[in-house]
């Protein structure tokens, strides 16, 4: 029985270090994951703007320009939310009670809790 219990520790720490290893490379893999499925959705939704733009439909140009930024928002991108949104909410003359105004009033306004 002597030594056992060292050998025990032993491959116990080695054990933990491979949980330890699988944990970090798990981790990196999701990161990896998200950050694709980041960009793939930032993709679509610039296609969303630039089909919105070509019909010259302001409100799914806004609804766009509104997923983009929440996005964008997610990764501190504070001020290319804002000014990708700007112009877009300047054009309309009326509608602010809807929804989609008030949500991109409320990004412009720097109120980011309610767009979450």
């Amino acid at each position: 029985m002597e030594g056992q219990s060292e050998v025990g520790l032993a491959q116990l720490h080695q054990g933990l270090a491979a949980v330890l290893a699988t944990g970090q490379i798990l981790s990196q893999l999701c990161l990896l994951l998200l950050a694709e499925a980041a960009a793939r959705a930032e993709a679509c939704f610039h296609q969303a703007l630039a089909l919105a733009r070509c019909q010259q439909a302001k409100s799914w140009e806004l609804r766009a320009a509104m997923s983009l930024g929440r996005l964008w928002l997610q990764y501190g991108k504070w001020d290319a939310a804002r000014a990708l949104l700007a112009p877009i909410y300047g054009w309309f003359t009326e509608g602010f009670d809807t929804a989609d105004l008030q949500e991109a009033k409320a990004l412009l306004e720097g109120e980011f809790v309610s767009l979450t």
